[in-house]
C-alpha cells in the first residue's frame, strides 16, 4: 500500500498481520451435532475450536490461549502446559472459520475453549467488542457466554463494563477445602471473595450468573455437598449448570451415575436453586467440556 506514509506502513508491519488460521484437522461427532476443528497458528502452535448445532442456532466455542495455566485437575486443556495468549484477531478468526466451513451463520458464542479468558483479559474484551459491533458480526452480547475459573479482580473489571453477556463461573465445589484441590485458583481467590464478586456482577449487569459444576464420581457429587452448595448460593441471582464429567484419561476422574446426578439436582431444586444438567455433545470426539487440547494426543487420527 504505497499510498500510505512509510512510517505508518512500518508500524503496521510490526503490529499487524493479515491471514487466516489454517485448518489442520476436523472431526464430526457420531450424532452429527458437533464439529471440532484443530486450527494452526502462524507460529506453529495450534488450538481447538468447536461448532455446536442446536435447534435455536449455531454456537461456536472459542479458545483464548494456547494451553492453560490454571491447573484445574479434571481438564485436559492445561495438561500439556501453557504457551501464550491468543490475540483478539486469532479468537475472532475461530468464529469466521467455523462459520465459513459450516456454511451456516454463527448465532451464539461461548468463550469456553482452551485457556482462561480473564487471564487474557484485554484480548478477550477486544474480541467481545469487535464480534458484537455493527462493523463486526454484530452478534448480540446476550448470545455470548464467558467462562472463568474465578479470577475475582477481572470479574469485577468485567462487571464495570456493563456488557450484556452471561458470566459462567466454574465452581465445582461448595467449600474451600475441596475447591482448593480441584481448582487451584481458589487458593488465591477463595469462595469468600468469589461469591460476592459474582453476586455483584449479577446486580450491576442484571444478568444471571451461571455456576458450572462438573460432577465427579465419589468426589463432589453427594447430596450433602449439594445441600452445602445450595447454602453457598442462597440469595445470589444465579443458576447451577451440572456437567457430568467427560472422559479425560490422564485425569483419572469418572462421571457419576445417572441416579447420583438426579439426586444432586433434586437437593438443589428442593432448596430453591435453579438448576439444569448440560446436554452432552461431542464427547466421542474429545470436544466436550474439559476435553480440548493444544495439540493432538499421541495416536490421534483425523
Amino acid at each position: 500500500m504505497t499510498n500510505l506514509p512509510a512510517a505508518f506502513r512500518a508500524q503496521l508491519a510490526g503490529e499487524a498481520c493479515i491471514g487466516r488460521l489454517g485448518v489442520v484437522g476436523c472431526r464430526v461427532s457420531a450424532a452429527g451435532d458437533t464439529t471440532k476443528y484443530l486450527l494452526g497458528l502462524a507460529d506453529g502452535q495450534s488450538v481447538e475450536t468447536v461448532l455446536l448445532r442446536h435447534d435455536y442456532g449455531q454456537t461456536v466455542c472459542v479458545s483464548t490461549q494456547v494451553g492453560c495455566r490454571m491447573g484445574c485437575r479434571f481438564c485436559a486443556s492445561g495438561a500439556e502446559g501453557w504457551v501464550r495468549h491468543l490475540r483478539s484477531g486469532e479468537i475472532y478468526e475461530q468464529v469466521l472459520v467455523a462459520g465459513r466451513l459450516s456454511g451456516v451463520p454463527v448465532t451464539h458464542i461461548v468463550i469456553m475453549g482452551m485457556g482462561e479468558p480473564l487471564d487474557n483479559y484485554h484480548h478477550t474484551v477486544a474480541f467481545i467488542e469487535n464480534i458484537s459491533a455493527p462493523y463486526g458480526l454484530h452478534i448480540s452480547q446476550r448470545r455470548i457466554t464467558l467462562s472463568t475459573c474465578g479470577l475475582v479482580p477481572r470479574i469485577r473489571d468485567l462487571a464495570q463494563r456493563g456488557y450484556g453477556l452471561t458470566l459462567a463461573v466454574s465452581l465445582h465445589a461448595p467449600n474451600n477445602r475441596l475447591r482448593n484441590q480441584l481448582a487451584p485458583i481458589n487458593r488465591k481467590h477463595p469462595l469468600e471473595e468469589l461469591i460476592p464478586a459474582c453476586a455483584d456482577y449479577a446486580v450491576r449487569t442484571g444478568r444471571r450468573v451461571s455456576f458450572e459444576y462438573v460432577l465427579l464420581a465419589g468426589v463432589n457429587d453427594t447430596p450433602a455437598l449439594a445441600a452445602e452448595l445450595a447454602e453457598l448460593l442462597a440469595g445470589v441471582h444465579g443458576h447451577v449448570n451440572l456437567i457430568p464429567a467427560n472422559p479425560v484419561p490422564e485425569c483419572g476422574f469418572k462421571a457419576p451415575t445417572p441416579a447420583a446426578v438426579r439426586n444432586f439436582r433434586q437437593v438443589l431444586e428442593r432448596r430453591g436453586i435453579p438448576v439444569s444438567v448440560r446436554r452432552e455433545m461431542g464427547a466421542d470426539i474429545g470436544a466436550a467440556c474439559g476435553q480440548l487440547r493444544r495439540r493432538r494426543p499421541r495416536g490421534h487420527k483425523e
